[in-house]
């Protein structure tokens, strides 16, 4: 039995960072593709894997499960997630839904000190790709820090701590999609420049525009990865 699962008086605390730890570690492997859509996770094998033990690693996979990354499979069994056009539509609508009413709440609420953020993760993000050339992509992990932390500055100032946390839920469970979608850029400053025409029209207090410019922004993912017509 792994030596952590043999310390029943340890503090609460310790194993709710191993569970987060855990989530964590599985989280990374699953985004970056070494964890494949469908496979088994088997505990004995994450165990080793991971250096963790069974308990808080089967705690980590539930937190997993409430994400959308992996699914129950009986008896307490998991797999990765499938990846699917259907579901790629489903983390799409929910997007659109959440984000297009958070943008406007933000742009409603929004001071000088939520216009700053924003532009301050466009400039790190930019100064990024200026320095990586065209070789940025997703997976790379100071990238995905700041692609991210720009999606989440347009929204920061809408006032709801559950729109900003489906946000970020729902923008890791389109992640895998988004991955596919990344290598058809093959210039990074036409990426700064989609990401740029959006931060204006949103700091520009355009609500219809940047409602309209937020919509086609998410579904040029489902767009690329499933043409229309596309059924796989």
């Amino acid at each position: 039995m792994p030596a952590f699962d043999r310390q029943p008086n340890r503090p609460v605390t310790e194993a709710v960072t191993l569970s987060e730890r855990a989530a964590m570690l599985v989280e990374q492997d699953i985004l970056a593709g070494h964890l494949a859509p469908g496979s088994r996770l088997g505990i004995v094998d994450l165990v080793q894997r991971y250096e963790i033990g069974a308990t808080p690693l089967r705690e980590g996979l539930s937190r997993l499960m409430s994400r959308g990354l992996i699914v129950g499979t009986g008896q307490r069994g998991f797999r990765v997630a499938d990846i699917s056009r259907e579901d790629l539509l489903d983390i799409t609508c929910m997007r659109t839904a959440i984000e297009i009413e958070a943008i406007r709440l933000a742009i409603v609420n929004g001071d000088d000190a939520w216009e700053a953020g924003i532009v301050s993760a466009l400039h790190q993000m930019r100064r990024h790709i200026e320095r990586t050339g065209d070789e940025f992509r997703e997976g790379a992990e100071d990238f995905d820090r700041l692609h991210k932390g720009f999606h989440t500055a347009l929204l920061a100032a809408c006032g709801s701590k559950r729109m900003l946390s489906a946000h970020s839920d729902l923008y890791d469970q389109a992640y895998r999609y988004r991955r596919v979608m990344m290598r058809s850029f093959d210039s990074g400053k036409k990426f700064v420049r989609a990401h740029q025409l959006l931060a204006d029209r949103i700091i520009a207090r355009d609500i219809p525009g940047s409602q309209a410019m937020l919509e086609a922004h998410l579904r040029s993912t489902m767009d690329f990865v499933y043409p229309s017509g596309s059924k796989s």
